[in-house]
């Protein structure tokens, strides 16, 4: 279920709005998402903002609209919950807006061993990184094929191209998911006028590991390859996406592993990987 709450004027009569264009981002109260908004507020963007803490997207809000004159539509919203994008999409509709950039941010990690986590976490980890991410591209394709123009930037991770290993089961099939779901609706709609962009970072500088509970270890043992910041991986992002790049990996280090994942011999990697791996591994 999604309660929707209206910031500065998004929620007048269409025939009142600007012509600016809206940008949907999940996941929008920290992180990457924030530095979506950020980005896409300067770069006049109207905003669509869901997470599942209202506070948090209201603040960030009130904020973009009086650094950038921007309207923005709060939406709190839980997207582990079956047909999530419904109600979000509604509420959009409601306002008299349609969206022109979906942004599927939204996500968590589960570092542990499958059986270890109740199957409630793992599922709502699938309906969160998958299903949803499924279900607002699904709802916004038409109107975006209808007027010849829209973007979608799906979030995965360098961890699609990796193989599996023990602990964060489900990522790497998820991400993979992604990265494969984006080259398909490339395949079909960019001769509709979209762009499909499936983004793969590496370690980034956000909450997700604070979320995930392994902040204390990842400190006592950070990865060997350089962290980029939200805004550094933002930016690569829409700069990908402005120029019809269906997969971006910022960075050039990112670049190079992802180059190894897939060419060297799997079972090479899955002993390097599994060994970094276990490192951010819980037990409880």
């Amino acid at each position: 279920m999604a309660d929707s709450a209206s910031s500065e004027t998004m929620g007048r009569s269409a025939s009142s709005q600007t012509q600016r264009p809206l940008a949907l981002i999940t996941g929008a109260s920290a992180g990457l998402g924030e530095a979506f908004a950020e980005a896409l507020a300067a770069r006049g963007y109207d905003l669509a903002l869901v997470a599942r803490r209202a506070d948090r997207l209201e603040s960030l809000a009130a904020r973009l609209s009086v650094q950038h004159g921007v309207q923005c539509l709060v939406i709190a919203a839980d997207l582990s919950l079956f047909e999530a994008h419904l109600p979000i999409l509604q509420a959009v509709a409601d306002a008299g807006r349609h969206v022109d950039l979906l942004v599927n941010n939204a996500g968590f990690g589960v570092p542990q061993s499958f059986a270890a986590v109740p199957w409630d976490r793992q599922r709502d980890f699938l309906m969160t990184l998958v299903v949803s991410v499924c279900g607002l591209a699904h709802g916004v394709i038409p109107g975006m094929v209808a007027r010849r123009r829209g973007s979608i930037i799906n979030i995965a991770s360098i961890a699609a191209f990796s193989p599996g290993v023990a602990g964060n089961t489900l990522y790497p099939g998820a991400k993979s998911l992604v990265v494969k779901f984006s080259q398909a609706l490339d395949a079909e709609y960019r001769g509709a006028g979209l762009k499909i962009t499936a983004v793969c970072p590496g370690s980034t500088k956000t909450e997700f590991a604070d979320k995930a509970g392994i902040r204390e270890l990842m400190d006592e043992q950070p990865s060997p390859l350089p962290t980029q910041t939200a805004a550094q991986v933002v930016a690569a992002a829409l700069a990908g996406n402005d120029r019809g790049r269906v997969v971006v990996t910022p960075g050039l280090h990112n670049r190079v592993a992802v180059f190894l994942m897939r060419r060297l011999p799997e079972a090479l990697v899955r002993t390097v990987i599994g060994a970094g791996a276990k490192k951010y591994k819980l037990e409880r």
